[in-house]
């Protein structure tokens, strides 16, 4: 058989009207997969076609449009600027809650620990207030010539510092804190008096003293009770005065106090705890 066109509508008709002999049916078979494949030829070219423009627009685009609206680093940049806004609303919540608690302080009239001060370290060295800013400190008030309080307060604020100086060693969170001995009988505590009473305590113990001014204004700025009690024909007198360590943080403020019903124990622990503490409010 001629192989026969693809358009013969024609012959379709011719077909329809004769009789469907062996060789009718075999032509017409023929003719209907001719016209099959005339058909799928032409998808196939229409197909390639677009295929062909979409090949060319494609090289034409971006590549970002390529990749799609959504990219593992547009992914990142997202979760990375929501952790910012997260932090960022944290921070002024706290500054607001600080600001509340300042207020609200302020209208309970709650009185304010610690202040400025001018005295003289065991070295003869002028030191203020200033000069402990950036650390953590513990005060301890006393006298030299006090017979068992000042020796029992000194000896466990010595055990405190060395278990928080173990505790540094194994934890970031802990900072060396510098204990400091101030003087509330500056008539006798001279810089070498009280050199060489803290050689019997911890060597970081820092001595002040200075003048009756001075003390007074150190003293009244802590809070400080004192009082000088009479004196005997030696001219030996006892000085009453309030047993209480003073713990500062570095900014210069007053975190705790603790009196002479804490344990070291307690001490210690109060104090890494507010170690840590700050250093969570720091990382956010």
């Amino acid at each position: 058989l001629v192989p026969l066109p693809c358009r013969s509508d024609h012959l379709y008709l011719h077909f329809s009207m004769l009789a469907l002999s062996r060789p009718a049916r075999l032509a017409w078979r023929s003719l209907r997969i001719n016209t099959e494949l005339c058909n799928l030829r032409k998808e196939l070219r229409i197909r390639r076609f677009h295929l062909t423009r979409e090949c060319h627009s494609s090289k034409e685009l971006p590549s970002a449009t390529i990749r799609g609206p959504i990219t593992w680093m547009s992914f990142g940049l997202s979760v990375v600027s929501g952790f910012g806004v997260l932090l960022y609303v944290r921070k002024l919540r706290k500054e607001k809650d600080q600001k509340a608690e300042q207020e609200r302080e302020k209208s309970l009239g709650k009185p304010a620990i610690g202040g400025p001060f001018t005295l003289v370290d065991q070295d003869g060295k002028t030191k203020t207030e200033r000069d402990f800013l950036g650390k953590w400190t513990i005060f301890y008030f006393g006298f030299t010539h006090c017979p068992d309080i000042c020796p029992e307060e000194l000896e466990k604020l010595t055990n405190v510092i060395d278990d928080l100086d173990k505790l540094e060693k194994s934890s970031r969170t802990i900072q060396q804190i510098q204990p400091v001995f101030i003087s509330v009988d500056p008539e006798r505590d001279t810089p070498a008096a009280i050199k060489e009473y803290l050689t019997d305590f911890h060597p970081r113990i820092i001595g002040l003293t200075g003048s009756t001014e001075a003390v007074g204004q150190a003293t009244k700025a802590y809070r400080v009770y004192v009082s000088k009690g009479p004196a005997d024909e030696d001219n030996d007198y006892i000085v009453d005065h309030s047993i209480i360590m003073y713990l500062v943080n570095p900014e210069g403020v007053c975190a705790e106090f603790y009196g002479q019903n804490k344990s070291k124990d307690e001490i210690v622990a109060s104090i890494a705890n507010h170690m840590l503490q700050r250093r969570s409010e720091e990382r956010f």
